[in-house]
Protein backbone atom coordinates (compact mmCIF):
# COMPACT_ATOMS: atom_id res chain seq x y z
CA UNK A 1 0.00 0.00 0.00
CA UNK A 2 1.38 3.37 -1.04
CA UNK A 3 1.73 5.76 1.89
CA UNK A 4 2.91 9.37 1.80
CA UNK A 5 3.11 11.18 5.13
CA UNK A 6 3.93 14.87 5.15
CA UNK A 7 5.26 16.78 8.15
CA UNK A 8 6.98 20.03 9.01
CA UNK A 9 4.21 22.52 8.43
CA UNK A 10 3.31 25.25 10.86
CA UNK A 11 2.91 28.95 11.46
CA UNK A 12 5.71 31.21 10.25
CA UNK A 13 6.15 34.92 9.71
CA UNK A 14 6.65 36.59 6.35
CA UNK A 15 10.19 36.04 5.01
CA UNK A 16 10.62 33.05 7.28
CA UNK A 17 11.53 29.49 6.37
CA UNK A 18 10.12 26.02 6.79
CA UNK A 19 11.28 22.59 5.70
CA UNK A 20 8.63 20.05 4.78
CA UNK A 21 9.27 16.32 4.73
CA UNK A 22 7.37 13.46 3.14
CA UNK A 23 8.01 9.91 4.27
CA UNK A 24 7.16 7.42 1.54
CA UNK A 25 6.48 3.71 1.78
CA UNK A 26 4.79 0.92 -0.13
CA UNK A 27 6.59 1.50 -3.43
CA UNK A 28 10.11 1.76 -4.81
CA UNK A 29 10.61 5.42 -3.94
CA UNK A 30 13.93 5.82 -5.74
CA UNK A 31 12.42 4.99 -9.13
CA UNK A 32 9.56 7.51 -9.13
CA UNK A 33 9.20 11.18 -9.98
CA UNK A 34 7.96 13.02 -6.93
CA UNK A 35 6.02 16.24 -6.64
CA UNK A 36 4.90 18.83 -4.14
CA UNK A 37 1.50 20.36 -4.75
CA UNK A 38 -0.52 22.75 -2.64
CA UNK A 39 -4.05 23.92 -2.11
CA UNK A 40 -4.55 27.51 -1.10
CA UNK A 41 -7.82 28.72 0.44
CA UNK A 42 -10.42 29.11 -2.29
CA UNK A 43 -8.03 27.89 -4.99
CA UNK A 44 -7.70 24.51 -6.69
CA UNK A 45 -4.75 22.19 -6.40
CA UNK A 46 -1.57 23.88 -7.62
CA UNK A 47 1.64 22.17 -8.69
CA UNK A 48 4.68 23.52 -6.82
CA UNK A 49 7.73 21.44 -7.74
CA UNK A 50 8.92 18.12 -9.17
CA UNK A 51 12.07 16.05 -8.93
CA UNK A 52 13.30 13.15 -11.03
CA UNK A 53 14.16 9.79 -9.41
CA UNK A 54 17.90 10.54 -9.26
CA UNK A 55 17.31 13.97 -7.76
CA UNK A 56 19.48 15.60 -10.41
CA UNK A 57 16.70 17.49 -12.21
CA UNK A 58 14.09 19.68 -10.56
CA UNK A 59 11.34 21.96 -11.81
CA UNK A 60 9.40 24.70 -10.07
CA UNK A 61 6.31 26.77 -10.54
CA UNK A 62 7.16 30.37 -11.36
CA UNK A 63 5.51 31.48 -8.13
CA UNK A 64 8.08 29.65 -5.99
CA UNK A 65 11.17 29.59 -8.21
CA UNK A 66 14.22 30.91 -6.40
CA UNK A 67 12.56 30.55 -3.00
CA UNK A 68 11.70 26.84 -2.70
CA UNK A 69 14.02 23.86 -3.12
CA UNK A 70 12.82 20.31 -3.66
CA UNK A 71 15.15 17.45 -2.79
CA UNK A 72 15.07 13.78 -1.91
CA UNK A 73 16.98 11.18 0.02
CA UNK A 74 16.37 7.86 -1.69
CA UNK A 75 18.17 5.97 1.06
CA UNK A 76 15.62 7.30 3.55
CA UNK A 77 12.61 7.19 1.20
CA UNK A 78 12.01 10.84 2.00
CA UNK A 79 11.10 13.88 -0.06
CA UNK A 80 11.78 17.43 1.14
CA UNK A 81 10.68 20.96 0.35
CA UNK A 82 12.82 23.77 1.72
CA UNK A 83 10.75 26.95 1.68
CA UNK A 84 12.51 30.27 2.15
CA UNK A 85 11.40 33.90 1.87
CA UNK A 86 7.84 32.83 2.56
CA UNK A 87 4.97 35.09 1.53
CA UNK A 88 1.38 35.24 2.75
CA UNK A 89 0.31 33.78 -0.58
CA UNK A 90 2.25 30.62 0.24
CA UNK A 91 -0.33 29.83 2.91
CA UNK A 92 -1.74 26.46 1.87
CA UNK A 93 -1.98 22.78 2.61
CA UNK A 94 1.06 21.14 1.06
CA UNK A 95 0.98 17.60 -0.28
CA UNK A 96 3.60 15.29 -1.68
CA UNK A 97 2.43 13.20 -4.58
CA UNK A 98 3.42 10.62 -7.14
CA UNK A 99 1.15 9.51 -9.92
CA UNK A 100 -2.37 9.41 -8.56
CA UNK A 101 -1.24 9.14 -4.93
CA UNK A 102 -1.16 12.02 -2.50
CA UNK A 103 -0.56 12.27 1.22
CA UNK A 104 -2.84 13.83 3.83
CA UNK A 105 -1.05 17.15 3.66
CA UNK A 106 0.60 19.51 6.09
CA UNK A 107 -0.65 23.04 6.74
CA UNK A 108 1.61 26.02 6.20
CA UNK A 109 0.42 29.40 7.41
CA UNK A 110 2.43 32.52 6.71
CA UNK A 111 1.41 35.44 8.85
CA UNK A 112 2.11 39.14 8.59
Amino acid sequence: EVQLVESGGGLVQIAGSLRLSCAASGFTFGTYWMNWVRQRPGVGLEWVASIVPSGKITNYADSVKGRFTISRDNAKNTLYLQMDSLKTEDTATYYCSTGSFRGQGTQVTVSS
